[in-house]
């Protein structure tokens, strides 16, 4: 998967995502310094969301509250909602810093002006996941797709990766649980391998809402390719979305142990060349574990393993040894020599 320059999949490091979504709390200026933020902070890509209002609800709205806000969801939207004019401009700002820029549309007039501006790809939220009529919309532009499956299940995801894959375009599907914060006890690492093994084309990544980087980091054991959180230049401003968003030195971090998992995950099991110093003394050299006369034959109580492992014979010889009849006598603790014994063919240590 390729959104703009940066390619995406499980040969990359994962790609941190910033979501500044609506912490700007509708402030163009407060926008382009929580971008400017995320930049100084190694980001690669930040994330908006674009709400039209009219668009995306119905007067219904103005009497439901978010668990995470004492106003409407109607209300907390108008407030935070960047005028076109304003979301060009961050998105000018986002692209002058070298960031590639994305948002959320959550309504189709906001998905074409989304196209229109000239977005790399699109973000599609969770309260969207089962909306396959906007996601046909959406997937119509041919720009990959990044989808969020919180309050879905492997069976109601179904057809809306159907109309991706029918689309014919790149995407990702971000496990993610739907509570802002979300306490460890509702999110489902899990979800991540369940997602990748219903749905093999997809990139597979985390949407993360709970405190702290530990599930967004612990994502990456488990193959996760994107990482996405909340973001905020600091944690002293006021929105629903604060409590759980990071700040640039969380942000920091995240990019950094993310990338050393993933360097990790991808290294097979071997001795590596800077641990040869260590295993030539770590490892048991096998000695006599009494004196011993030459012509005697070798019990397995005749000898042990001991370090150092600079010894001839390595402890993994052991049982080969047993039997074997000593040319010469050795001592207590001497470490044998492959000459040392009668009819046993040397091999080298491994």
């Amino acid at each position: 998967m390729k959104i703009a320059h940066r390619e995406i999949g499980p040969q990359q490091p994962p790609l941190v995502i910033a979501e500044i979504g609506i912490n700007h709390g509708g402030s163009l200026e407060v926008a382009k310094a929580m971008v400017s933020a995320a930049h100084k902070a190694g980001c690669e890509m930040v994330k908006h969301q674009t709400h039209f209002v009219e668009d995306e609800m119905t007067d219904e709205a103005k009497a439901i509250f978010p668990p995470n806000a004492d106003v409407s969801i109607w209300e907390v939207m108008q407030r935070c909602a960047l005028s076109k004019d304003d979301e060009i401009a961050l998105k000018a700002h986002a692209e002058s810093l070298g960031m590639i820029y994305i948002s959320t549309p959550f309504s189709r007039a906001a998905a074409d002006f989304l196209a229109e501006i000239g977005v790399a790809g699109f973000k599609i939220g969770s309260g969207e996941a089962n909306h396959v009529p906007l996601i046909r919309h959406i997937a119509g532009f041919g720009k990959p797709v990044i989808l969020s499956t919180g309050m879905q299940t492997i069976e109601s995801l179904r057809p809306s990766v159907q109309a991706l894959d029918d689309a014919g375009i790149e995407y990702a599907l971000l496990e993610c649980t739907n509570l802002y914060p979300s306490p460890p006890e509702i999110v489902s690492l899990q979800g991540i391998t369940e997602l990748r093994k219903a749905f093999p084309k997809a990139v597979i990544g985390f949407s993360d809402h709970s405190i702290g980087p530990e599930m967004a980091i612990a994502s990456v054991a488990l193959g996760a390719c994107i990482l996405e959180r909340h973001f905020t230049d600091t944690r002293y401003r006021k929105g629903p979305d604060i409590p759980c968003s990071m700040d640039p030195a969380e942000l920091r971090f995240l990019i950094d142990r993310s990338k050393e998992i993933h360097t990790a995950l991808n290294n097979p099991k071997v001795r590596t060349g800077p641990e040869e110093d260590v295993y030539r003394f770590a490892r048991g050299s096998i000695v006599a574990d009494q004196d011993l006369p030459a012509g005697h034959v070798i019990g397995e109580k005749d000898i042990w393993a001991r370090r150092p492992g600079s010894g001839e014979i390595s402890v993994q010889h052991f049982d080969r040894l047993i039997g074997a009849k000593l040319t010469r006598a050795v001592q207590r603790n001497q470490q044998l020599l492959w000459t040392d014994l009668d009819g046993v063919a040397p091999t080298a240590n491994t």
